[in-house]
């Protein structure tokens, strides 16, 4: 009974963003990047953020400094999707941001190169989200996939993480489903929706990897993380500024230049994350091995894809 509440009041408060969206004008224009056409409001992901915030208030105020660094995070996206700001001040709170989250897991007590580490990933995976959030229900279906995952693994292999956190981050994304997977979508999730569910899940796992000691799940991650490290290769190889732009991510050349519908994408890419994800459990004890595998096969895929299809996107 009380998810079916959380449900409602999810739906119900993202109902009342499409109001005030609609009235201040926050909308997503087609530009450079988006493989959308069609004015459509932005930042409907903002559902993640009043999720974990219903979570927060209902279970005695877990993990401040966290949820400190994740209102920041979320603050600054919300204020670029209305109005583009400086990138500085986007890296001041940023890093705000994940330096309270860091503290939060203590990673601040363990040598400084994890830190640096956990910096460079951190940002990594928070670039990489807001640039996959370019088609239709891509963010929502493949942030399902990583969460239901963390779900297994947190009831059935190594308990890490409140189970209530994950149950209502998924009602969440179930209620942006709604409105965004679909052809023709209600809703983008915007910086704050895509930067704001990175951030939470880069929590969820940096958690389970400090409690097993065992940095394979990172491969949870591991479709997206393919696809944007490969683009930023290849865009470098190209001579282009990674910072702008830009329509070359393979999720963009399998929706735009090789035709497949939108849908279909975002259903391959969250596909091919639970398959993975299920390898994890089939192949315990050689995590190590499975992952790099997998990395190998995707940057095959990837590889192989991009030589026959990329001259499309030079043509057009």
């Amino acid at each position: 009974m009380i998810y079916f509440l959380f449900l409602l009041a999810l739906f119900l408060s993202e109902l009342l963003y499409f109001r005030i969206a609609d009235h201040f004008d926050i909308i997503a224009k087609p530009n450079q990047r988006s493989s959308h056409t069609k004015i459509t409001l932005r930042g409907g992901g903002i559902v993640f953020v009043f999720g974990y915030l219903l979570y927060f208030v209902t279970n005695q105020l877990p993990d401040i400094w966290f949820t400190l660094g994740l209102l920041l995070i979320a603050i600054i996206s919300f204020a670029d999707d209305i109005k583009p700001r400086d990138f500085k001040l986007r890296l001041v709170f940023h890093f705000s941001g994940m330096a309270l989250m860091f503290y939060q897991l203590g990673l601040f007590s363990l040598p400084w190169y994890y830190t640096i580490l956990a910096f460079v990933l951190c940002t990594g995976v928070l670039n990489a989200y807001n640039f996959m959030d370019g088609i239709n229900g891509i963010t929502g279906l493949y942030s399902m996939v990583v969460l239901g995952s963390l779900l297994y693994i947190n009831q059935f292999v190594q308990h890490f993480v409140d189970a209530n956190l994950i149950y209502i981050l998924l009602i969440s994304l179930l209620v942006f489903n709604f409105f965004n997977f679909r052809k023709k979508a209600k809703s983008f999730a915007g910086d704050v929706g895509a930067i704001s569910i990175a951030f939470v899940l880069v929590f969820l796992i940096g958690k389970l990897i400090i409690v097993t000691e065992n940095f394979s799940y990172i491969g949870l991650l591991a479709v997206y993380g393919v696809d944007s490290i490969l683009t930023i290769v290849h865009r470098l190889k190209l001579k282009e500024n990674i910072f702008e732009a830009h329509r070359k991510h393979l999720f963009q050349i399998m929706a735009n230049e090789m035709k497949i519908p939108q849908l279909v994408v975002s259903l391959v890419y969250g596909a091919l994350q639970l398959l993975i994800s299920i390898g994890f459990i089939l192949f315990s004890g050689y995590e190590y091995w499975y992952i790099l595998l997998v990395l190998i096969v995707l940057s095959v895929v990837y590889i192989v894809i991009k030589k026959r299809y990329f001259h499309l996107h030079i043509t057009q």
